[in-house]
């Protein structure tokens, strides 16, 4: 049975200049890990510039690797047209980093997951209005809120926290098979952080849901990965499951990463939430 998502041997090169230059940037390198067909988070943790979020843009479509193979569901990562686009994004959806770039502030929140709904629905039918109601409910009821709560409000009527979760369940409506989750508590206050954290863990559980985390930060990696890959410069430099990795580090990066987490924050606790 095929993986539900490989990358092997997967480079990303960014060419700088005109049509003559020769000056390259290797964004990623030679990398290749899989997501297997059982629900499961994989966390991909790293600095600035390790390649963390290109690895995420060619998951999701929105770039080309330079060299290598992308497969979801032993099919490759290549779309071309709209047809093909939404079939893709019927599978596989993002979240991104700032809820408030997710959501134009002239246009009610609600809107946005009401067209997802029409455009998503589960037979491939146009919904009636009462359906395309109750798909977004149900969306929002996976993340701890109502459709009454969100209903004909603006982003700035809502807060960080809540919009967060509206996009989330905006990506749940057409029932994805994988999120894409990039860097996503990292715009949200530090009191609500965990809480979307747990979210992702429930979401898993609930309904069966594989999640690229990509994410700096080793403590919510810790705490909700069943597997780590940490990269620097663009390459994979450890990997394996999220506690084993993370309680001994092999590689000098890894252990100064935590180092750095345990210097100026408390110690990282076990928790069984995944």
């Amino acid at each position: 049975m095929d993986d539900l998502l490989s990358l092997s041997h997967v480079t990303k090169v960014y060419r700088q200049g005109g049509l003559l230059s020769r000056r390259q940037i290797i964004a990623v390198r030679d990398v290749s890990l899989t997501l297997g067909r059982e629900p499961e988070i994989l966390s991909i943790v790293g600095e600035s510039g390790s390649g963390k979020s290109t690895i995420a843009a060619m998951i999701l479509g929105q770039t080309k690797p330079t060299e290598g193979k992308l497969d979801f569901r032993g099919l490759p990562v290549a779309i071309h047209g709209r047809v093909e686009r939404r079939a893709f994004m019927r599978d596989v959806q993002p979240v991104l980093q700032n809820p408030f770039e997710a959501f134009n502030p002239l246009k009610r929140v609600d809107r946005y997951l009401f067209e997802t709904a029409k455009n998503f629905s589960p037979d491939g039918k146009k919904p009636t209005w009462e359906e395309v109601e109750r798909m977004a409910d149900a969306a929002l009821a996976h993340v701890g809120l109502t459709l009454a709560e969100v209903r004909g409000r603006f982003p700035h009527e809502l807060s960080g926290g809540q919009l967060q979760r509206t996009a989330i369940a905006r990506a749940l409506i057409p029932q994805p098979r994988l999120l894409v989750a990039d860097e996503p508590v990292s715009m949200v206050d530090a009191s609500l952080r965990m809480a979307i954290v747990n979210l992702f863990g429930r979401l898993k559980k609930e309904l069966g849901l594989s999640i690229v985390y990509i994410t700096h930060d080793l403590a919510t990696a810790y705490y909700i990965s069943d597997r780590v890959v940490i990269m620097r410069k663009g390459e994979i430099v450890e990997e394996g499951e999220a506690r084993l990795v993370l309680d001994n580090p092999q590689h000098p990066y890894s252990r100064a990463l935590k180092e750095a987490v345990l210097s100026t924050g408390p110690k990282i606790q076990q928790s069984s939430t995944t």
